[in-house]
């Protein structure tokens, strides 16, 4: 045993003798002292995104002034070549909590690497186990169409779910039964499509289109294997085409060649009924007007849950849309049985992931980045910037589900409590038997490097 790791026991071992009675603090009589408390060491982001790097001299020789991977007395400065738009976008990365250890799974992926598929009227680029491995269960497709584009008639061997994030749409869908379903979707609006269910997507007439994010209730789904109509024809002889139809083969004298994927065309009338073939005829809408739910308020933000409860039809996707206020949280919990696929839609955040063992990493998020936590991964989504976080949590699920941490706590006999965490009794009073989901910010402590 070291000088200074003794002297750490017995500093330990004096504070827990002396602990005068109420405190909470076990004394010798109720338990032996087993570890050192964990440090009070702040651990916040060293640095913000919007950070302007300028010029400094280092040994003599000129460099970017970037972010340092220097944490207190830990590391050192940067005089390599250093990547510094990255850097400053990730800087528990470069300079990670002192409380990170041990190497999970890479659970960070921005749109902005994914490859862009460019067609006449719109682009679609995607996620799944290619561009993050740890995404097993859940993949997703960010999509533009331009006013009028259509994202042609197709199928696919997974369900799709969708957020509308900018725009209004035209969706249309058929069922097995030969039951049709069409609908209008805006801002904020969801749709979802059964596995295998055909279907459309157009933009209306708006002025600039739309974008939405498609979700798959598989992690290997590849936006480049679904089955389009048009490439169906291409490949079936036209003499057979013909024959299916009972009509002359000069009526496919036009079908494409190859597939459309997205192309451009007139937008669909304003009206919804002049688009029904038959009036609507589904058991249940496959469109949810999510924009008009009213959310659930907590001390930091708000909190909308979606899923077969009130969306009947998406019966293998659930999602919470979360908003954080500045200096608020995703409370710490997790999620018994489903990973956590989180899309962000503004602000910035970061998210430390606990994977037992002694495994904890922590990653930096902006708008249009993924992150994946797998089932059971203890964590929170904390609000780092000057603006209001938002953010969707997707499950491949019928329902939203979660373990919180306060409650678990609070709902638990306070003798232990107090036996594991050294709790004072003011402190286990204050534990919320109620879900937080959003907390605000802290009522004390120290204010974080670089707020503003």
């Amino acid at each position: 045993m070291t000088f200074s790791t003794l002297l750490t026991s017995l500093l330990f071992i004096l504070r827990v003798y002396s602990a005068p009675a109420g405190t909470g603090i076990s004394s010798a009589y109720d338990s032996t002292p087993t570890v050192p408390y964990a440090s009070n060491d702040p651990n916040y982001p060293l640095w913000h995104s919007g950070t302007n790097p300028s010029s400094k001299e280092i040994t003599g020789i000129v460099v970017n002034d970037g972010p340092e991977a220097v944490r207190g007395s830990l590391g050192s400065s940067v005089v390599g070549p250093q990547n510094v738009v990255l850097d400053l976008q990730n800087p528990d990365a470069l300079a990670p909590p002192t409380t990170d250890n041990g190497d999970i799974p890479f659970f960070k992926w921005p749109f902005s690497l994914s490859h862009n598929r460019l067609q006449t009227g719109g682009w679609a680029r995607q996620q799944n186990i290619q561009q993050m491995p740890v995404a097993t269960d859940l993949a997703g497709v960010d999509m533009r169409l331009e006013p009028g584009a259509i994202r042609e008639m197709h199928w696919h061997k997974d369900a799709e779910w969708a957020y509308v994030l900018k725009g209004n749409l035209r969706v249309s869908v058929v069922t097995p039964k030969g039951e049709s379903y069409v609908g209008d979707v805006g801002e904020g609006d969801l749709w979802y499509f059964p596995r295998g269910f055909p279907h459309s997507i157009q933009a209306t007439n708006s002025t600039h289109g739309a974008e939405f994010l498609l979700v798959f209730d598989s992690g290997s789904f590849s936006e480049d294997d679904t089955f389009l109509l048009t490439d169906w024809l291409a490949h079936v002889p036209k003499e057979v085409i013909a024959k299916n139809f009972q009509v002359d083969i000069s009526a496919f004298d036009h079908i494409p060649s190859h597939e459309l994927y997205i192309f451009p065309s007139s937008p669909p009338p304003e009206s919804l009924s002049e688009d029904e073939v038959v009036p609507n005829n589904t058991p249940a809408p496959f469109t949810f007007p999510l924009s008009q739910v009213n959310a659930t308020r907590h001390s930091g933000g708000s909190f909308k849950v979606v899923d077969a409860r009130t969306f009947n039809a998406s019966t293998t996707i659930a999602a919470a849309e979360v908003e954080v206020e500045v200096g608020g949280m995703r409370e710490l919990h997790w999620h018994p049985t489903q990973p956590e696929w989180t899309y962000f839609i503004s602000g910035q955040s970061r998210v430390t992931a606990y994977a037992a063992s002694a495994q904890a990493n922590t990653f930096d998020f902006n708008p249009g980045d993924i992150a994946y936590i797998p089932p059971s991964y203890g964590h929170y989504i904390e609000n780092t910037g000057n603006t209001t976080l938002k953010f969707l949590e997707i499950f491949k699920s019928d329902r939203v589900q979660d373990i919180s941490l306060n409650q678990w706590l609070a709902l638990t006999p306070p003798n232990l409590v107090k036996a594991h965490l050294g709790l004072d009794d003011d402190t286990i009073s204050r534990l919320s038997k109620i879900k937080q989901e959003v907390v605000g910010p802290a009522s004390g402590g120290q204010e974080p490097i670089g707020s503003n």
